[in-house]
């Protein structure tokens, strides 16, 4: 399957297209303003941020400028270009300490990002200078091929089976299945995929740190 390109109308808003036809928007945040932080965070210029996402100097400034709409895969490139999930992409890095909030998200009701292997429920999306990016995952892939490398991104990770039965490979250690109830907690920097063994999509909590 081809996954949706998620295209931004002139309020920014992000349009997910779901397995049912249907179009979903959400507006976590500027994507431009927060792939120029993340650009200038690292100290790269247009051109070695272009080059590490491989992706044109044009096609970066414009992105950043909010001139276009990026397809999932030139999100995709984004994303291992700066050593980050996709989902990262979406929201603001911490740099502050507050306290007091409170962000309720009620059940399907999160931000949606559909990906061949994965279709992600971002939770509390409301809130910006996040410690942890809590989503909700549906684990699609069945095996290792469907994925275009290990996904790695900054951070610590953990995971939560919620239903089904799904196998966690990392880069150096062997793969370990795990069923509802179990988890797993591992340096997100460190190469990681998880597939569903059951016969029906395997869905988890994820939890990942900003760091």
């Amino acid at each position: 399957m081809t996954p949706p390109d998620p295209s931004a109308d002139p309020k920014g808003l992000i349009r997910i297209a779901r397995e049912s036809g249907t179009v979903e928007s959400a507006e976590p945040l500027n994507l431009g303003q927060r792939v120029r932080e993340l650009r200038k965070a690292r100290g790269w210029t247009l051109e070695q941020a272009a080059g590490q996402a491989g992706l044109a100097r044009s096609t970066l400034s414009k992105i950043e400028n909010g001139q276009m709409s990026p397809t999932y895969e030139a999100l995709k490139k984004l994303a291992e270009g700066l050593a980050i999930s996709v989902p990262q992409l979406f929201t603001a890095a911490s740099k502050a300490q507050v306290s007091g909030r409170l962000a309720v998200t009620k059940q399907g009701q999160g931000q949606h990002q559909v990906t061949t292997t994965y279709e992600h429920e971002l939770l509390a999306g409301g809130l910006t200078r996040k410690q942890m990016l809590p989503y909700r995952a549906t684990i699609r892939a069945r095996a290792m091929e469907e994925f275009h490398g290990w996904v790695r991104h900054e951070g610590e990770e953990f995971l939560y089976v919620l239903t089904g039965v799904v196998r966690l490979y990392t880069e150096f250690y062997a793969p370990v299945d795990l069923r509802r109830g179990d988890s797993a907690y591992y340096d997100a920097t460190m190469g990681h995929n998880v597939i569903s063994l059951s016969e029906e999509d395997g869905t988890v909590l994820w939890v990942t740190s900003l760091m």
